[in-house]
């Protein structure tokens, strides 16, 4: 199991994101404490738990720690499986950093899969929806990935109320 402070460096979500993205991909449990620890609101926020919960529920994770709040995440994936999925943050928290923890998994799910997230597509401290619509999406086609994004509705601090779909 890979032990991650999530502490160190800019201390924030993006720790989370990117080591469970990497698990789900590598099958490699992973351990992360302190998540947040210096933040205004320490713990899993709702966008974090929303990505932990969904690449668990893919990847028939075994997980301790999968609650708002929480100061340390355990996170040990299996396989990567596709299906037809609906998410919901339940605030503005952002659709485009839920994607990052996505993204990586879904391109090795062994079926297709298709994910309908709702949220915030355009809100502070995170990269609009249509960075990754126009930018990131693009450019990973270019390296062969098969990916498509929607945007069917957007949605903004403080209500999110954003919808968009990825296969």
């Amino acid at each position: 199991m890979i032990e991650i402070d999530g502490s160190k460096g800019e201390g924030g979500g993006q720790i989370i994101r990117t080591a469970i993205a990497l698990s789900a991909v590598t099958g490699t449990p992973v351990r992360i404490t302190n998540i947040r620890v210096n933040r205004p609101n320490p713990g899993l926020s709702h966008q974090h738990l929303r990505g932990a919960e969904f690449l668990a529920k893919i990847t028939d994770a075994e997980v301790q720690g999968l609650k708002l709040g929480s100061k340390e995440l355990v996170f040990a994936p299996r396989r990567i499986k596709g299906g037809d999925f609906d998410v919901d943050i339940k605030t503005a928290g952002s659709i485009s950093l839920f994607l990052q923890s996505l993204i990586p998994a879904a391109l090795y799910a062994s079926d297709r899969l298709r994910v309908r997230v709702r949220g915030g597509t355009d809100v502070k401290w995170s990269a609009p929806i249509d960075f990754l619509r126009f930018i990131l999406i693009p450019a990973l086609r270019e390296m062969g990935a098969e990916i498509r994004i929607e945007l069917l509705r957007r949605g903004y601090y403080p209500k999110g109320g954003g919808l968009v779909q990825v296969e």
